[in-house]
């Protein structure tokens, strides 16, 4: 009963709080299809290829948003394997937001 009353609060709360959690979740399978495979994508994996960084720590060497031109124009940065991905402007939105999630909390 308490389950389904929060996920009617929450439902109802603010669109844009669904909103945004759908969009990390896309932001994670995006991850999970096409950057798992080198990058740690979650909060304590450990990155399969040795010069890909998790994408918890990627915070520390860029801002965040910066990378949504490297998305949008085909990442070319990153370790000497990285492939060049293209993303539209919706992927590149739900990954930044994913990548943002596991980075430290923002001060309101």
């Amino acid at each position: 009963m308490f389950l389904e009353s929060g996920a009617f609060l929450i439902a109802f709360a603010g669109g844009g709080a669904v909103e945004a959690a759908d969009a990390v979740a896309q932001g994670r399978a995006l991850a999970g299809q096409h950057c798992a495979k080198c990058h740690a994508i979650g909060r304590t994996d450990e990155s399969l290829h040795d010069e890909a960084p998790p994408f918890r720590r990627l915070h520390e060497r860029y801002p965040i948003a910066t990378l949504g031109e490297a998305f949008a124009e085909g990442i070319v940065v990153g370790h000497k394997d990285m492939p060049a991905f293209e993303f539209s402007p919706a992927e590149i939105e739900a990954l930044l937001g994913y990548i943002e999630s596991l980075g430290p909390k923002r001060r309101r």
